[in-house]
This record gives C-alpha cells, sequence and structure tokens, in this order.
C-alpha cells in the first residue's frame, strides 16, 4: 500500500522538532525557503498540525496561538504567517494539513466504497494520503522544493503517521528528500553551559521510526560551540558540518543570515543534487541594517487586548500578525517601537502613558467594555488609534455611545436584547448560528475592498481606490444606523464594491483613527510593509 511519488524535478525538505514546542521551527524553516527561493528556486512550504482539528478556526488562540487566514479563506496555523512575511508570497488551503483533515478524508472514502470493502487501518492508508497532500501542494504551487514543517515534537503519538510517511517517501525517492531536525540545547544556570543530551535523545526516538536526520539545527540562548556540535554528530551518526548553530537572536529576521552564516542552505542544496545558484540576498540584508539602526524617535504602542495574558505571563503569539506588521512599519518608518501590553479587563489600565492605541481581533463579550473604554480616550484625546476587525467594531460602538447618545450600544455578539444593535450578525449567518455551523463558515480570505475619495483610507492607500484584504468574521455595521454616525462625522471610508458592507470607518478632524473590518496585518511582509501600519507609527511619532 502506498503512493508513488515521481522522482522527477520536485524535492522535499522535512523539518521536525525535537525536545519542547515553540523551538522556532516555522522560523527556521521560513527562513531556509527564504535562502533556497533567494538562489532561484521556486519554493513552497506548508504546515503539519496533529489535531483532529479540521482547521485552526475553533482554537483558542490563548491555547494554540493566533489564527491566520490564507488568501482563499482557510483559518491556519500562525506560521503560515511567518512563510508568507519571509517568503513574501501568499499561501493557500494547500499549504495546510491537520489530522482531522486526512482521518475525515479517509473516513469520506470509506463510507463511499473506495476502498473496495477492505478494512481500513491508520498504518496502511492514512500515510499515502498525507503523501498526496504534500505532492498537492508543490503541484498546487509549481514549486522546485517543497518545505514541509511538523508540528509538535517527535515521539508525540499523534505525530507517528506523519513520520511514517516521511519514511516511505525516503525510500521511494531517497535522493530527493532531506530532514531537518530541529532540537533545544537547554543551558541550566547552575550549570554555565549548553547540555546536548536533549538533543541527543530527541534524534534517538528518530531513529527508533527507522529516520535518519540529515542536518539537526540546534536552538539555544547562545551560539552552539564545536564541542557541543561533535558530540550531537557522533549521537546523530552525521559529519560535524552538518550539525547547524541557531542561537537566539534580537529579531527572527536575522535568522536567514544566521543560517546562511552556516551554509545550510548550501549543504541542502548539495544533498538534493540540485546548483548552488547565485545568492540574491541583498534586499534582506538592507531591511536587517535598517532593523539595528538608531532610531530617531521610538513610539510606545498600547495594544489593548484580552488573549495575551495567562497567568502571569503575557503571550504575544496570540496577536502575532499584529506584531509583525507593527515591526515591519518600523523598519520602513525608521520610528522605534515600544509595546505596552494592556488587558482589556483591566479595570486600572493607564492609557496615559502611551502614544498611540491599537485594539486588535477579538471574539465574545469578556473584556468589551475596557476596549470600548480605550477607544473613547483616545477619540476625546486625539491619541491615534486603530482598530483591527473587532477593534473597528468597538469604535463603533464607543461613537453609537458617546456621541450619538445610545448608551445601550452594543454588539448582537454581546448583547442580543440592545435597542442598538450598530453590530449585528451577517444575515447569511444566522442560520449557521442556530444550527452550530461555526467552523470554516465565517466571513473569510481576501475580498475585494473599495475606499471613498477623500478620505485619510484614500491617502494611506495612494489612490488605489480598489484592492483586495482579508476577512475574518461573523458580525458588521448594521446600515440602518449608517446616516445617523454619518450625519456625526462618522466617516465611513471603504465598503465593499456593492457598498453593502462597511470595511473601514475613521474620524473627521482626528490625527489618526483609522477602523478596519478587515486584518491588514496578515498581508504586512518584511520586505512590503502595510502602509496603514506605517502612517499610524507617523501618527504616533507626530507630536
Amino acid at each position: 500500500m502506498g503512493i508513488c511519488i515521481s522522482s522527477s524535478k520536485v524535492k522535499y525538505i522535512l523539518v521536525s522538532g525535537g525536545v519542547l514546542s515553540g523551538l522556532g521551527k516555522g522560523i527556521t524553516a521560513a527562513s531556509l525557503g527564504l535562502l533556497l527561493q533567494s538562489r532561484g528556486y521556486k519554493v513552497t512550504i506548508m504546515k503539519c498540525d496533529m489535531y483532529l482539528n479540521i482547521d485552526a478556526g475553533t482554537m483558542n488562540p490563548l491555547e494554540h496561538g493566533e489564527v491566520f487566514v490564507t488568501q482563499d479563506g482557510l483559518e491556519t496555523d500562525q506560521d503560515l504567517g511567518h512563510y508568507e512575511r519571509f517568503l513574501g508570497i501568499s499561501l493557500s488551503r494547500a499549504n495546510y494539513l491537520t489530522n482531522g483533515q486526512i482521518y475525515q478524508y479517509v473516513l469520506d472514502k470509506e463510507r463511499a466504497l473506495d476502498y473496495g470493502g477492505k478494512c481500513v487501518e491508520p498504518y496502511h492508508h492514512i500515510p499515502p494520503e498525507i503523501l498526496s497532500r504534500w505532492q498537492e501542494a508543490g503541484v498546487a504551487n509549481k514549486a522546485d522544493i517543497v518545505l514541509v514543517e511538523l508540528g509538535g515534537t517527535v515521539g508525540e503519538y499523534e505525530g507517528l503517521l506523519f513520520f511514517e510517511a516521511y519514511r516511505r517517501l525516503k525510500l521511494q525517492v531517497p535522493k530527493d528528500v532531506a530532514l531537518v531536525h530541529v532540537g533545544y540545547l537547554p543551558a541550566p544556570g547552575n550549570i554555565g553551559e549548553l547540555k546536548s543530551k536533549p538533543v541527543q535523545q530527541s534524534i534517538s526516538t528518530l531513529n527508533s521510526l527507522g529516520i535518519m536526520p540529515d542536518f539537526v539545527v540546534g536552538r539555544a540562548e547562545k551560539p552552539i560551540d564545536d564541542k557541543r556540535k561533535e558530540k550531537i554528530a557522533l549521537a546523530s551518526g552525521l559529519p560535524v558540518e552538518n550539525i547547524i548553530s541557531n542561537p537566539d537572536l534580537d529579531s527572527v529576521y536575522k535568522v536567514p543570515l544566521m543560517l546562511k552564516k552556516e551554509k545550510l542552505d548550501l549543504k541542502v542544496l548539495k544533498k538534493l543534487g540540485l546548483k548552488s545558484n547565485k545568492l540574491n540576498l541583498e534586499k534582506w540584508e538592507e531591511m536587517v541594517k535598517k532593523i539595528d539602526a538608531k532610531k530617531d524617535k521610538v513610539v510606545k504602542i498600547g495594544i489593548v487586548g484580552k488573549y495575551q495574558r495567562s497567568g502571569d505571563y503575557i503571550l504575544q503569539d496570540s496577536y502575532v500578525s499584529v506584531v509583525e506588521a507593527l515591526r515591519h512599519a518600523s523598519v520602513a518608518s525608521g520610528i522605534g517601537i515600544e509595546l505596552d501590553w494592556i488587558d482589556s479587563e483591566d479595570k486600572k489600565m493607564n492609557l496615559t502613558v502611551v502614544d498611540a492605541i491599537l485594539v486588535p481581533q477579538g471574539w465574545g463579550r469578556r473584556g468589551i467594555e475596557g476596549k470600548v473604554k480605550a477607544v473613547k480616550f483616545a477619540r476625546e484625546n486625539n491619541i491615534p488609534y486603530l482598530g483591527l476587525c473587532f477593534g473597528m467594531q468597538m469604535a463603533t460602538i464607543e461613537f453609537a455611545r458617546h456621541v450619538l447618545g445610545y448608551q445601550d450600544a452594543n454588539t448582537e455578539e454581546a448583547d442580543e436584547g440592545t435597542k442598538h444593535p450598530v453590530i449585528h450578525v451577517m444575515d447569511y449567518q444566522k442560520d449557521l448560528i442556530k444550527s452550530k455551523r461555526f467552523g470554516g463558515t465565517i466571513r473569510l480570505g481576501a475580498w475585494p475592498l473599495k475606499i471613498k475619495k477623500g478620505t485619510l483610507l484614500e491617502k494611506i492607500y495612494r489612490k488605489n481606490l480598489v484592492l483586495n484584504e482579508r476577512h475574518r468574521h461573523r458580525y458588521e455595521f448594521n446600515n440602518k444606523f449608517k446616516e445617523a454616525f454619518e450625519k456625526k462625522g462618522f466617516v465611513i471610508s471603504g465598503t465593499s464594491p456593492d457598498g453593502k458592507l462597511v470595511e473601514a470607518i475613521e474620524l473627521k478632524n482626528h490625527k489618526f483613527f483609522v477602523g478596519t473590518q478587515y486584518h491588514p496585518e496578515y498581508i504586512s511582509r518584511a520586505l512590503f510593509p502595510h502602509p496603514i501600519f506605517i502612517e499610524f507609527l507617523k501618527a504616533a511619532a507626530d507630536k
């Protein structure tokens, strides 16, 4: 039983992890992808999550991190955002795979008698379908090289069949595949040196699955010295030059340069039998220089959210695309940023110390009043404000309550009985909610945006009046209140082309007050920052 993958032109690089999750496999994969792309190869990357969820849309951000949305509307793991930001490409549903997708597909085939009455077994029927998805990613993106990141860590039960798929692929086309294993070297404070034993043990676990890594990338607080490399090489049976140091850096955008220094791309190309074309990384290197350049101005951005606090810790992964978009804008504008994480449920939130306020995405009624309070402070004190998706809806509610006088104004998501539902559920969503069809049914993916002439938004987009932006929402501005809002200076600066959906709002006579129903952060790139964030920082720096 198995699927035959042709050994024609497509090469496959698997990136696995050991020791612990959150190592930076996604950044490692994206960085390697950038280096290979910069050598003239068409590269695509996909993420394999081991969850039984069909997609990431129903996962709590505090549990799984931010949900990223592709151009064609799939809710995915945040690593796809890293891939897009590094490679400057738009990915699709072909680039994301979960255990749930595979099992659902196999069971649907079983119900349709596609297996001819055979007993359907995980070991025999799941790996071939995984391999077919890897192949489809290459075909869909017309790629020379397919990078596949395996979520989680080696040895976890739910990931075993993905590693089995790789083992079979290696048997079929041994010259067309490479495995990059990323492991962690801790540095206990009482010892004072990096310890390689955890990485050695994760390699041993790989070996128990019939798999040998081709390269080992060591993640650590400090660079990995030759002695540690030699130990890992001996344990893995690899030449010492295939042990790669990838220490902590002050910016993830410096990782490609570190891997370049370690010659990982050249070594991988040699392993795959590909030419080492000339590297063209000048623009990336220029961007990294700007990261380190001294900033004449530094602004403090207050991010008012509800998914960042976990016990005593602040988890920025819940809003990673927003954070990265701000960093892109910082590099492009030359304005330094300092992020102040403000819990929207904190009754003692101090907004007087920030230069600008950003309210990102969110769901449900929890924390709404704190966000409305933050919007009110920004509006009344001429503080630059940027509201993203939920943040636009909060700006609408605040304006309705304190300018229009609708004291009970709210979103139906938080109060179904409000007499002033200025944010209400989209019509086609009502039946979906009643039947509890939540996963993958909201307004997703890229939709055209029509910008009103003479607005701040037009200046930001520089007269590009129709473009596409990505969405992820179920509720929208209620057009029944549109006239009342506009009479009081509430500007609807962006709509759907037919004018039926409000996509962006702003206020007159304010330094910078913009709300978008869409998510501009999704399409901000390291080399191509989104203009909304650049202008937001400029307004914050304008004292």
